[in-house]
């Protein structure tokens, strides 16, 4: 009985951290994607990033905490949508992700030149992260969430609903800042959408090793 309860108990650790480790890749990969790619060219990676960037011309805040106090924000305002669990990998992913932001602005730049190139590249990187962590039933952010609430209330494709709320904030931050940045904006979210729909289908990316995303009413 011992060795079975054992047993059971490094199998939850393994997935545990299976799970912890995704959520950690794919909030570095959407870091990555926007430090490297997108922010050096001021194309907001999604509405949060769009907030923030509103914050820093309207306040001169660091991209990186505004987008952590957006995010987090977001997250108080759904918290109680959300599993205790589901809540917390939330957090860690707004969290790695503006600190990998961060890091990846200052310490690392593109080897492309052009605006263009970058912003391709970083929509396809960004889609991917977005992807590991659907997969794993947390969030790219508070916003993200919001997403993924409508997505499954309307049931339709999580990309389809993140879509729709980016593109409304975009037009804000296009009419306050430049207008080229909803062109920009628009066309990174298509891209990264496609890569979202795309690479969201189960068999490509496996089932979630948990389902705690949603709590039961």
């Amino acid at each position: 009985m011992n060795r079975n309860r054992q047993a059971y108990r490094a199998f939850l650790l393994r997935r545990l951290w299976n799970k912890i480790s995704h959520i950690i890749a794919g909030s570095l990969i959407q870091g990555c994607a926007m430090g490297v790619f997108l922010f050096p060219h001021s194309i907001p990676s999604g509405s949060g990033a769009g907030l923030a960037m509103l914050l820093n011309y309207w306040f001169h805040l660091p991209v990186s905490i505004g987008l952590w106090l957006v995010n987090i924000s977001f997250l108080l305002f759904a918290v109680h949508y959300l599993g205790r669990v589901s809540a917390f990998g939330t957090i860690m992913v707004i969290t790695i992700t503006s600190v990998s932001v961060n890091f990846f602005e200052v310490y690392v730049k593109t080897s492309f030149g052009n605006l263009w190139i970058d912003l391709l590249v970083g929509s396809v990187v960004l889609g991917t992260g977005i992807t590991i962590l659907f997969r794993e039933r947390v969030t790219n952010g508070g916003i993200g969430f919001v997403a993924l609430a409508i997505a499954k209330s309307r049931r339709i494709n999580p990309g389809t609903s993140l879509f729709i709320i980016n593109v409304l904030i975009f037009s804000l931050t296009a009419i306050v800042i430049d207008w080229k940045i909803i062109i920009q904006a628009l066309v990174c979210q298509w891209i990264s959408t496609r890569v979202i729909k795309w690479l969201h289908r189960p068999s490509l990316l496996g089932r979630a090793f948990f389902h705690l995303a949603w709590r039961k009413k």
